[in-house]
């Protein structure tokens, strides 16, 4: 693909929206001069300015209403060409209760729903998983839509930048990747590292641009979304531009650009006026007026934004969570009628494989992503077997790539799908946690719930299955349980398994569903009463001593618990199962009762689920009077699980340890 120019003008911005553009152009350059001023005066922390990428705008001249961007942090042009006012940025500058993250998130990550642009995350290229996800989801629906993901050149050493081309390539999606290169990643230059200047990027998918120069630039767009809108597959526009201006306020370039380099630096506003002041299409008066009304009325904006409030401290816990009995579905979607869970027996594989066949019946919007789960594989551990005639192009191998799962997840979601995805083991989750803890688990909180992220993961969990060693038999649930705005569940029966994924299905938040290996395949009898959706479960009642655990520890308890019983000590087991939300309630009750607490767990000791469990319950004083002896935690201790069958079960828990531990807290 290359940059087609044919003549000047109509392969530019057309004549009638030139004078408008500039003034967009320059009612930018006047927000970034006054955002400087406000911060000198303490109205403001942190700065991040445009300068210099105003004409990268000039793309969104040719975007339909409908069509998404995934911004980049200098993209404040394109903010207020997607109807981002001047009190917006005011806003987001001040960080005020009004603004689009209710002043939680930091100034210049823009985000605005209703001009369907997309909220920024701090950490870099974060963004073009979801771009591309989302892409993805147009591509599902039928949509005519195109995606914009905007990203700064630095940023594209990122490798979920690569992951995302790759993907998109791979799907022929439609995106186009606006690429900003103003030659620095803070103060390093990237003009010898960056993937165009190594050649690492397809060439007849990038076009390169002056992005200076607007009439350029609208001329490459034209040609790219014509493209990506033609179903031929996403396309880089890598965009050569100056960065006018430090990269935050907290830099100085001085300290590493020379006065001779800052001297050449081109500006687009100057550009453009220029060409507009030669073609008559406005004249120095214009251009006096325009500025000095803008001027005035940024100035009288940005005062008065100053005097509103900040956001209320006492509201800062509210858009973690959906509020209670909150569902989400696209609009005229709702699920078909049906019992939410019903009593099952067989294993746990054949109930998640039952409850993904509901889910594909009743949710239309709900789509299965993962490596190897479609048919005939249908998944390592068999979880979606013989699914792949009902779901469809609803059901889609995954590469080998966990944050391209996850990320892609996240921009479905956003577009209005239900995703569940499946990673092969928990172990394996670290590449995809840049997703995790910057889309996934932020989105809803960051934007005061304007935007959502119904995100369904399931994952083979924990060890007791000799063999696992140590990327096969992890128990990390505290690494997720971390991330306020993730609800994490680990059923033990297939009964329960269902109920949490059924339940999932319809929640207004991402869901994190761990499966104990070891317990995946025991073949259990139907239960007498359909299983609660939600909350803990206690398995065996008793008045001697509390043992808390979830997924394989249950079994431990239960072991010892009926080791206990010939002794004449009554325990009362409770499986926690959910470990987000917590089911404190049920948990406190028994401790009051029984005045003793055992907190049975696979996972190693240091900065654990059930330390901090232990804490929370201590942290009452209803529970901590009514002890009547220090808690135990039984658990693994701070090693890594290995893989001879012998040395496993040398680290890991065994039911004598929790009998151990109960008769410490009796004695």
């Amino acid at each position: 693909m290359k940059n087609r120019t044919k003549e000047s003008r109509p392969s530019g911005i057309p004549a009638q929206r030139r004078a408008d553009f500039l003034e967009l152009m320059l009612l930018s350059r006047e927000c970034d001069r006054r955002s400087g001023i406000v911060l000198r005066q303490g109205e403001a922390w942190f700065h991040i300015s445009s300068a210099g990428h105003e004409g990268l705008a000039a793309l969104c001249e040719l975007l339909d209403p409908q069509d998404l961007i995934f911004p980049h942090y200098r993209d404040r042009t394109v903010l207020m060409a997607r109807g981002m006012d001047t009190e917006g940025q005011a806003r987001d500058l001040m960080a005020k209760a009004g603004s689009h993250s209710a002043g939680r998130n930091m100034s210049a990550h823009f985000g605005h729903r209703s001009g369907n642009v997309f909220s920024i995350a701090s950490p870099t290229g974060s963004q073009c998983l979801p771009a591309v996800g989302a892409a993805w989801a147009a591509q599902l629906m039928g949509r005519e839509q195109a995606v914009v993901c905007s990203i700064g050149d630095a940023s594209t050493r990122q490798g979920e930048f690569f992951e995302a081309v790759a993907f998109a390539v791979e799907r022929r999606l439609p995106v186009v990747f606006l690429v900003s290169d103003n030659g620095y990643g803070i103060s390093t230059p990237t003009e010898h590292m960056s993937p165009h200047a190594l050649g690492l990027l397809p060439q007849e998918r990038t076009t390169v641009v002056d992005g200076a120069d607007p009439d350029a630039l609208h001329a490459a767009s034209r040609e790219a979304l014509s493209t990506v809108r033609g179903g031929e597959g996403p396309v880089v526009l890598w965009c050569h531009l100056d960065r006018l201006d430090p990269h935050t306020s907290s830099d100085d370039h001085r300290v590493y650009r020379s006065s001779e380099d800052l001297a050449t630096l081109r500006d687009p506003v100057e550009i453009f006026t220029a060409r507009l002041l030669a073609e008559g299409a406005v004249d120095e008066a214009w251009l006096e007026r325009t500025r000095a009304r803008q001027a005035d009325e940024v100035e009288a904006v940005f005062s008065r934004v100053a005097a509103e409030p900040a956001a209320d401290p006492k509201l800062i816990m509210e858009h973690l969570f959906a509020p209670a009995g909150e569902t989400a579905h696209p609009a005229g979607q709702e699920p078909a009628a049906g019992p939410l869970t019903a009593p099952c027996g067989g294993t746990m594989v054949s109930a998640v494989n039952r409850a993904l066949a509901t889910g594909l019946e009743r949710h239309p919007e709900l789509v299965l992503f993962g490596e190897d789960i479609d048919d005939p594989k249908g998944g390592v551990f068999g979880f979606t077997k013989g699914l792949g005639k009902v779901a469809g192009e609803r059901m889609t191998n995954a590469p080998l790539a966990e944050a391209t799962i996850v990320g892609a997840a996240v921009g479905l979601a956003a577009a209005g799908l239900r995703p569940v995805v499946e990673l092969q083991f928990i172990d394996f989750a670290g590449p995809a946690f840049n997703q995790l803890a910057a889309q996934l688990t932020t989105l809803r909180w960051r934007t005061v719930s304007a935007w959502q992220c119904p995100v369904v993961i399931y994952a083979p969990w924990g060890g007791y299955l000799p063999g696992g060693g140590i990327w096969h038999s992890q128990s990390n649930e505290s690494l997720f349980t971390h991330l306020p705005g993730l609800r994490v569940v680990v059923p033990s029966t297939p009964e329960d398994t269902e109920a949490a994924f059924l339940e999932s299905f319809t929640a207004p938040d991402p869901t994190l569903i761990l499966l104990p290996k070891h317990l995946m395949r025991q073949r259990r009898e139907p239960a007498g009463r359909p299983a609660p959706a939600l909350g803990a479960r206690t398995l065996r009642t008793g008045d001697d001593v509390t043992v808390v655990s979830w997924g394989n520890g249950t079994e431990l308890a239960l072991d010892a618990a009926g080791s206990l019983a010939a002794d004449g000590v009554a325990a009362d087991v409770i499986d926690l199962r959910w470990l987000v939300p917590l089911d404190r309630k049920t948990v406190a009750a028994s401790v009051r009762r029984t005045g003793r607490l055992v907190v049975v767990q696979e996972d190693n000791r240091t900065s654990s689920f059930g330390a901090g469990l232990i804490t929370e319950l201590l942290s009452s004083d209803d529970e901590f009077y009514s002890l009547l002896a220090p808690p135990r935690l039984v658990s693994r201790e701070d090693v890594h699980v290995p893989f001879h069958p012998d040395l496993e079960r040398a680290v890991l828990p065994a039911a004598d340890d929790v009998v151990a531990a109960v008769r410490s807290v009796l004695a």
